[in-house]
């Protein structure tokens, strides 16, 4: 018999085994100083554009001052207790009306985290015998929670309406056979490469499939639509879907999150997500401060305005200069280049040592081998001055990568190293 932990001394995984290369400076990095557009990194200036605070919400005075006095008042404790049976409030009664009103549904309830109330959700949506239809680009948490579901699932390629409905197809044959039902997970905004869900496109196969469709809008809400209310509001088919779910971790810059939908479903899932049911409720000071958060999403259209503004320079100015941003349809910005990972950690270097610009980076195994992904959140803090030194630096980098400087400077190194 094995020793359990045989496997991770013999391997560390796709990313692991580049920790003692990568750890501290590309992954698990130290930003310091206040939230904005530009923070320290190991003690240089950089201009950020890793943090996903959309609407600069996490170091503005007004939000400031309602935490603070939020934790002044409750502490971080109160209320003590899994909401159903000692950590229920008004306050937290309060901040679900508000957000099912702002995202246009009859009722809401809240979550402590994202990433634990999806993967809870999803498990308390559908029985053994449903079969679930999602994307094969999901988000992780939508797939730890299908990977909970007893019965079948089916994914289909990523926003691709022929695929989906081969796929619905599938579905319905075999639900036929069991009697369940049929669960569609999409996302509103997919995190990565910035596309939105094609909810339009999905919705309207209601008329010929019996599903129920369930969007995670975690970068479309307070983004996206006329109000904010996200992919849904934008593409004008809010009221099609069904359960809707967003975190506070993005637009809101906070911690928390939640779900939105027909006033029955909300009852029912308040009373079978085992994730809440045997948790401790929201504190206070996160329910306090997410009411501030919310009012300003609704008042403040300046703030949306002024992320766009920053938003539409940003890709703006990169297609002009020839980079490939695939089809982003949103916020979040990739930048696509082809090189190989010692060449992006090499690149990822000169462009926080040389040019002082700090994004996140993305290689295999997230994206195919021989791509490198950087992927930017510009946010109402930034200004058209760091979009232009951030420009001034794209092409500085590329021109290095494409000229073979960051293939001989990693050679060397490898070398040096004997490798």
């Amino acid at each position: 018999m094995k020793d359990l932990f045989d496997k991770i001394y013999a391997d560390k995984g796709p990313l692991g085994k580049w920790a003692d290369k990568a750890e501290g400076y590309f992954v698990f990095p130290k930003l310091e100083g206040p939230i904005s557009n530009r923070m320290k990194f190991q003690g240089k200036d950089v201009i950020t554009w890793s943090i996903n605070d959309y609407l600069g919400l996490a170091n503005h005075p007004e939000v400031r001052k309602v935490d603070a006095e939020a934790g002044a008042k409750y502490g971080s404790a109160y209320p003590m207790g899994a909401r159903m049976m000692s950590g229920h409030t008004d306050m937290h009664e309060q901040l679900q009306n508000e957000l099912a009103a702002f995202v246009q549904k009859e009722a809401a309830y809240l979550l402590n985290f994202g990433y634990q109330g999806m993967v809870s959700t999803i498990d308390a949506l559908v029985a053994k015998d449903d079969i679930i239809v999602y994307d094969v680009d999901a988000h992780a948490c939508i797939i730890d929670g299908v990977r909970l579901h007893a019965g079948k699932r089916f994914t289909y390629r990523h926003n691709d309406m022929e695929s989906i409905e081969k796929n619905l197809m599938r579905a319905t044959k075999l639900a036929e056979k069991t009697g369940g039902g049929i669960l569609l997970i999409s996302e509103g905004v997919f995190g990565m490469r910035g596309e939105q869900g094609k909810l339009k496109e999905i919705v309207a196969l209601k008329e010929k499939f019996n599903f129920r469709l369930f969007v995670d809008d975690a970068h479309g809400f307070g983004t996206l639509g006329k109000t904010g209310a996200g992919a849904g509001e934008e593409q004008g088919v809010q009221d099609q879907i069904d359960v809707y779910f967003a975190t506070f971790a993005k637009s809101m810059a906070s911690t928390g999150a939640f779900i939105a939908a027909d006033q029955e479903i909300i009852d029912y899932l308040k009373y079978n997500l085992r994730s809440q049911m045997f948790a401790k409720s929201l504190q206070m000071q996160l329910v306090e401060g997410a009411l501030k958060r919310l009012d300003m999403l609704r008042t403040m259209p300046e703030l949306k305005a002024k992320l766009w503004e920053n938003v539409n320079a940003l890709q703006s100015g990169l297609k002009s200069r020839g980079f490939d941003i695939g089809t982003t349809q949103s916020c979040v910005t990739p930048v696509y280049l082809k090189g190989s990972i010692p060449e992006a950690m090499a690149l990822v270097k000169d462009l926080r040592e040389n040019h002082g610009v700090f994004c996140s980076i993305v290689v295999y195994p997230v994206i195919p081998k021989g791509l490198i992904l950087l992927r930017l959140i510009p946010t109402a803090s930034h200004t058209l001055q760091d979009v232009e030194e951030t420009l001034q630096a794209f092409s500085a980098i590329r021109e290095k990568l494409e000229t073979g400087v960051y293939k001989r400077l990693t050679a060397a190194m490898a070398a040096e190293m004997g490798e």
